[in-house]
């Protein structure tokens, strides 16, 4: 029996690449889950729509970036669920690639609401559910760029996913006493996802598949595996912790 199994999560921008994923793979392990969208309603009706028999499947759509909104999200999906044990903090994105002579202060707070604000909107509403679980798991997804410094053009994003590894590491000593494990991932080049068809190149991409040891991108079910796993441990022992998904490229 899967440790997941009668599980109930949340997973921020569930309707495409790395959401999806990670939807599909928590509902694979037995996972009732709710999932959030705010662009992808289509893909988030079909990722509800193959739930194996037995799973309860949900989508709720919210603009994260408005406090209410999130707070709403949050509170009607528990209420569908049920409770909550598990919150995957997916959504984020770069919006554009500028380099610093480009960045104005709209694009900065407009990445930094994206990134981390609204990680910190949906967390706070989801705490309390969280805590009342006793055991319950939080992981957040971050990237290389947050370790690394990303490409040309990442400047705001690599800020901003690196301000969600310490985010990460401070909730995680917050939130340990009341039984809530807060954990992060950082994936590398993971291709066959919207995020990187629209921001890297094929040029671009096989550069870095070239510096990679094991000679190849990720996919997406590499990150969906490595979240289940955080989000299984409910009584283990990891926490504030940030799992690298890259192919063996040196992360700082």
């Amino acid at each position: 029996m899967s440790r997941l199994t009668s599980k109930k999560a949340i997973v921020t921008g569930g309707g495409q690449g790395l959401g999806r994923a990670i939807v599909e793979e928590l509902m694979r392990q037995g996972c009732d889950v709710a999932i959030h969208y705010y662009k992808s309603a289509e893909g988030s009706q079909q990722v509800k729509q193959a739930a194996p028999p037995g799973i309860r499947a949900e989508c709720f759509s919210a603009d994260l970036t408005d406090e209410s909104a999130a707070s709403a999200m949050v509170s009607e999906a528990v209420k569908f669920l049920g409770g909550l044990e598990i919150l995957v903090n997916n959504s984020g994105d770069i919006i554009a690639r500028r380099r610093l002579g480009e960045v104005d202060f709209d694009f900065w707070r407009r990445v930094m609401d994206v990134n981390v604000m609204s990680m910190m909107f949906v967390t706070r509403q989801a705490v309390p559910h969280l805590q009342a679980s006793k055991n319950s798991s939080v992981v957040n997804v971050a990237s290389l760029a947050g370790r690394m410094g990303g490409h040309a053009g990442s400047l705001v994003y690599s800020t901003a996913k690196g301000a969600v590894l310490t985010w990460t590491r401070s909730l995680a000593k917050e939130l340990g006493p009341q039984g809530v494990r807060v954990n992060a991932i950082a994936p590398g080049l993971i291709l066959g996802t919207a995020f990187h068809a629209t921001h890297t190149t094929p040029e671009s991409a096989s550069e870095t598949v070239a510096g990679i040891p094991l000679g190849r991108a990720g996919n997406p079910a590499d990150v969906a595996r490595a979240v289940a796993f955080l989000a299984s441990e409910f009584d283990g022992f990891i926490t504030g912790a940030t799992l690298d998904i890259n192919g063996g490229v040196f992360g700082c």
